[in-house]
């Protein structure tokens, strides 16, 4: 990737977003060694133009960005840096340097299938979720059918809480099963969308 650190004096803009639900969280400056910093340590990085030097966000904290990618823009000259954010963004303690709410519960199954993809990856020793890759598709598949039927006898003959309890159930191995598969989550969203007519 190509960044003109040049145009700005050495220095080029940072547009920090929330990998997951895409709330813009602050803004920063970063140079050519604040932007290395960041892609080796996988935590973001700015030059300080008030302290004139390098800054890690959260290192007094605790609150860190941690890196998921960079993308430069069409000029080369703006960086959008994709993060995990590890608590409040700004140091006032709220969400953003806008003073946002940076939540939004549905897009938690978007991370929680990156979460259940790294298990795949590293396959832990003591998870859950390991042992149901370890025991294969046709296992997995049937606690996806075990979980719908408690799901179905919790709506018709049981409680809301019941309901609720059992359908996240059926959607965790749901998820688990189409992460075997190769497939997200976002394609039921997607097949949903094509389906859905005014």
């Amino acid at each position: 990737m190509e960044i003109d650190f040049n145009k700005g004096g050495g220095l080029v803009p940072a547009i920090i977003q929330d990998a997951v639900t895409h709330a813009v969280l602050m803004m920063g400056y970063m140079n050519e060694e604040a932007y290395r910093k960041t892609l080796e340590t996988k935590l973001v990085t700015f030059y300080s133009r008030s302290r004139q030097k390098l800054w890690t966000k959260g290192e007094e904290s605790g609150n860190y960005l941690h890196l998921v990618s960079i993308a430069s823009d069409c000029d080369n000259d703006t960086l959008l840096v994709k993060v995990h954010p590890a608590g409040p963004v700004c140091h006032l303690g709220t969400d953003t340097c806008w003073a946002e709410t940076n939540s939004e519960d549905i897009l938690f199954l978007r991370y929680l299938q990156d979460f259940i993809e790294k298990r795949k990856e590293e396959m832990p020793e003591g998870s859950y979720t390991t042992s149901l890759f370890k025991k294969g598709i046709n296992r997995m598949a049937q606690k996806v059918g075990e979980e719908a039927v408690e799901t179905v006898i919790e709506a018709t003959n049981g409680t809301d809480e019941g309901l609720i309890y059992e359908a996240s159930d059926m959607i965790y191995h749901l998820i688990v099963l189409l992460t075997a598969k190769g497939h997200r989550i976002e394609d039921l969203a997607r097949e949903l969308k094509k389906r859905h007519k005014e």
